[in-house]
């Protein structure tokens, strides 16, 4: 499986000029989605105010690949631990028992579950203080 740890930070507000200076710092291919370009949910609607800041972005170069988001407005944001590793497997199996095994213990911020970017998807800080995400590939 390659690709199968890649890092993930976080911004507050600021993501795309983050993507833009570490793309021009290190080259390679940037891809952006906004918060606004997200499926519709009437469970978690999008206010407008935020509908440019950055939902997932992901810097590519040479089989590499680098993760980036803003917060959402008033989600928890620190400044040197803005960074969770982001883990994708092939098939459920493995995503949920990756999810059990690592969580174990720890804080679940987002319990495994299905989303419009994947069919599995969780997020948590394990009990040593390390954030996670976890998800299958479409």
């Amino acid at each position: 499986m390659s690709n199968w740890l890649v890092p993930y930070f976080f911004f507050n507000g600021n993501c795309e000029e983050a993507v833009n200076f570490y793309q021009k710092a290190l080259g390679g291919e940037a891809l952006v989605m906004r918060f606004g370009d997200a499926p519709p949910n009437p469970e978690f609607p999008v206010p407008e105010n935020i509908k440019n800041l950055v939902l997932h972005a992901e810097l590519r170069k040479d089989g590499h690949i680098i993760r980036f988001s803003d917060t959402f407005p008033g989600a928890p944001y620190n400044t040197g631990n803005n960074i969770s590793f982001s883990l994708e497997f092939d098939t459920k199996e493995e995503t949920k028992a990756m999810f059990e095994t690592l969580s174990e213990s720890g804080s679940i911020e987002m319990e495994l579950q299905e989303t419009f970017f994947s069919p599995l998807y969780g997020k948590f800080t394990d009990k040593f203080g390390v954030a996670w995400q976890v998800s299958c590939k479409p």
